[in-house]
């Protein structure tokens, strides 16, 4: 088995929850545009250049409205600052993997990076390929799922009351696989804390870029200490 095919093999196999989530979110998306009145093209399109989900929603508003670009980018700007934070946490993690960082960078998501940053890669799995992988798996399912939505949308009658709850369903299981994998919960308890304490403080709307930072300085922290303790 090459290691491509190895590395696919094992990525298909981690992503399942992420297929279950982004099916059924970018279904709802598909529907949602075709409630605008866009046909199955522009959420399929918007899924593979864009591939920002919460910006997605609401580009879908803005082209129905007067062309802005300089709103069109602050907004979307805006809505997904988090992912400063999430490059600079890996880094590391894609040092040295070549072409293959342009379509990492260009992939991450929120789910990706839940992925990719806590994986347990095998030993007998080519790091690069399997990093790959996974972020090419996701935004399939995320095209696939938006495409499929624009298609049936017209045909089949869907009550989406709930169905946001698959996000927090998806990310519950990826912590919970995360949890029983480390070592040490230090990473993970330190990420619930923070985020619970800026929630408390800044509340449900501005909460995300507060804790983001604060944990990036914590857990850059504690990076140092473990290098320092090794020398």
């Amino acid at each position: 088995m090459g290691k491509r095919t190895k590395a696919l093999k094992h990525a298909f196999h981690a992503s399942l929850p992420i297929m279950a989530g982004y099916g059924f979110l970018g279904l709802t998306y598909g529907i949602y545009m075709h409630e605008l009145g866009f046909s199955f093209v522009y959420p399929m399109l918007l899924a593979i250049t864009v591939y920002a989900g919460s910006a997605e929603f609401l580009l879908g508003n803005m082209l129905l409205g007067s062309f802005s670009p300089l709103q069109t980018f602050l907004m979307v700007l805006m809505v997904n600052a988090r992912h400063l934070f999430y490059g600079l946490s890996m880094l590391d993690r894609y040092k040295g993997l070549g072409w293959k960082k342009f379509f990492l960078i260009f992939g991450m998501s929120d789910e990706t990076f839940a992925m990719t940053s806590s994986a347990h890669i095998p030993p007998n799995v080519d790091r690069g390929w399997y990093l790959l992988c996974i972020t090419w798996l996701d935004e399939t399912y995320w095209v696939v799922g938006a495409a499929a939505g624009g298609l049936c949308g017209a045909m089949i009658p869907f009550d989406l009351h709930g169905l946001d709850f698959v996000l927090t369903a998806m990310f519950t299981a990826i912590f919970a696989d995360n949890w029983l994998r480390e070592d040490s919960h230090v990473s993970s308890l330190s990420g619930l804390t923070i985020s619970s304490l800026c929630l408390i403080i800044f509340g449900a709307d501005k909460f995300i870029l507060p804790s983001m930072t604060m944990m990036l300085f914590f857990l850059t922290i504690i990076r140092n200490k473990k290098k320092g303790a090794t020398v």
